[in-house]
């Protein structure tokens, strides 16, 4: 009887749960085997391989052979350098291939399928991890695998690494960091699990085409290796190790460390120019080496910290620190030599011929003549305590003959008006001027004299802040030269 509408939808919604609770039977014909009914050819296929699918077993036909699974990465992105903890955060894409003789179907069979997606829980998985792991990553969860009708089952999924590398930051902040993933089975043995290489070393090696270039690390190339190890005289485990060779962008650090450091000892090098005779020297140099304290205290947390050993540039640091030291040292000399305000003997010979003479010529210093002693003037000096003797004589021998006089004027009879005073005759007074000026001319003479002695020290001064100005210039200029090879020896190596 024709039924209507509703009764029909009906009768159709029951037929399809009886299908899809009762599937038809299949018919096998040889080794063929066919589905009936209207179930989706997808879902025939994967109730037929995972009815009596047995995960918990590696997927052989002769337990004698061995699964080859073969592996294969792809460097996403560096994440992160923990220099510290010893610690590199790696983004990869993972890829496994491995033969299931369980999943194999005719794709004549199921409307010519050639692959399947199924759960990965849903079948046996090779236990392949990395040796080097120390933290679970943030990874997605891929929950399925591709398989193909002969068997082949390909996992592809994206890891993020977290695992531990001996990292060396000698060479900060160009440095080259050498960090391994070894692969193996942690169970298996090499009789039941051997690991390959999908692709070819070479096309591994120089395969950057998914990774993120944009970060401060820059990733060189990428070495594979296979090897068998054994663990104390047991079974050989086979294991594929993966060199991820990665370098650091130095332009960041050159930029904030290096040049504000370089400005600094420039700085300093040109502090030379103020005359050492001025007190402004010294202040100049003191304020250099504070900026400079504080500039250390502001790129400490920038630098990497480890307990194996201290980056270079560490080095250079306390190094520019020690030059800053010196120079303020060397300042603080030369200004005491030449500001001894006390009377100082004069330069000794020695002295004059080592600095005012072979110094000047080893200096190439072409106007030599102002740093000679002034042999005159010295001499001047050494006659005038014999001149200021005989001055003084006269002076002594004038008053005794004007008081002689005085007395035998007075011892005479004066028969007439008093006499009028004699043009050269004493008094107190003219007694008293004689004295001041004897000693205003001694004063100046002993002034002249100690400015004398003080011209000499400081014409040796002046050679001695030259010569030692060139010595710190040649040590700062031969410093730099070195770190500069060796930084860019590692940059392009």
């Amino acid at each position: 009887p024709r039924l209507c509408c509703p009764q029909a939808v009906i009768l159709k919604v029951l037929l399809f749960f009886r299908l899809l609770a009762f599937p038809e039977p299949t018919s096998r014909k040889g080794n063929k085997t066919t589905w009936n009914g209207t179930k989706p050819a997808l879902l025939q296929l994967s109730d037929y391989l995972l009815t009596h699918y047995k995960k918990g077993v590696r997927p052989v036909q002769d337990w004698r052979r061995t699964t080859n699974v073969a592996i294969d990465v792809m460097v996403y992105a560096i994440l992160s350098v923990d220099e510290k903890n010893q610690v590199l955060t790696t983004y990869i894409w993972y890829q496994q291939h491995w033969i299931d003789e369980f999943l194999r179907w005719n794709p004549e069979d199921f409307d010519n399928i050639t692959q399947l997606s199924l759960p990965t829980e849903s079948i046996w998985v090779p236990d392949i991890l990395i040796n080097e792991f120390v933290d679970m990553g943030k990874s997605p969860d891929i929950p399925y695998v591709y398989v193909r009708s002969h068997g082949e089952v390909k996992n592809l999924k994206p890891i993020q690494v977290v695992t531990a590398c001996s990292l060396d930051i000698y060479n900060f902040p160009f440095d080259v960091q050498n960090c391994s993933l070894t692969f193996t089975s942690w169970l298996h043995n090499i009789r039941d699990i051997n690991i390959s290489l999908w692709r070819q070393p070479e096309l591994v090696k120089f395969d950057k085409s998914v990774f993120m270039n944009q970060g401060e690390w820059e990733l060189l190339y990428v070495l594979s290796q296979f090897q068998e190890f054994s663990v104390e005289g047991s079974d050989s485990y086979a294991e594929m190790k993966f060199y991820v060779v990665i370098r650091r962008r130095p332009l960041f650090y050159a930029v904030n460390l290096l040049l504000p450091s370089i400005f600094l000892m420039v700085m300093d090098i040109v502090g030379f120019y103020l005359p050492p005779d001025s007190g402004e020297r010294v202040s100049f140099k003191i304020t250099l080496l504070l900026g400079y304290s504080v500039f250390l205290i502001i790129v400490s947390d920038t630098l990497p910290a480890t307990a194996i050993g201290t980056p270079l540039i560490g080095v250079y640091f306390v190094v520019c620190m020690a030059l800053l030291v010196i120079s303020l040292t060397e300042t603080i000399l030369i200004v005491r030599l030449v500001h001894k305000q006390d009377l100082q003997p004069h330069v000794p010979d020695w002295v004059k011929r080592l600095v005012l003479e072979r110094a000047t010529i080893l200096l190439c210093i072409r106007n030599r003549k102002k740093f000679y002693p002034s042999r005159t003037q010295s001499s001047e000096i050494s006659r005038r305590p014999e001149d200021d003797d005989s001055t003084d004589k006269q002076n002594h021998y004038g008053c005794e003959n004007l008081r002689e006089f005085e007395r035998a004027a007075g011892a005479r009879p004066a028969p007439g008006p008093p006499p009028s005073p004699v043009p050269g005759e004493s008094s107190p007074v003219a007694d008293s001027i004689l004295q001041e000026i004897a000693a205003i001319r001694q004063f100046l003479e002993k002034r002249d004299e100690f400015r004398d002695i003080a011209r000499e020290w400081l014409q040796v001064g002046y050679v001695l802040d030259v010569l030692l100005f060139r010595a710190y210039l040649v040590a700062v200029l031969a410093y730099s030269i070195t770190l500069g090879t060796l930084w860019s020896v590692w940059q392009y190596a």
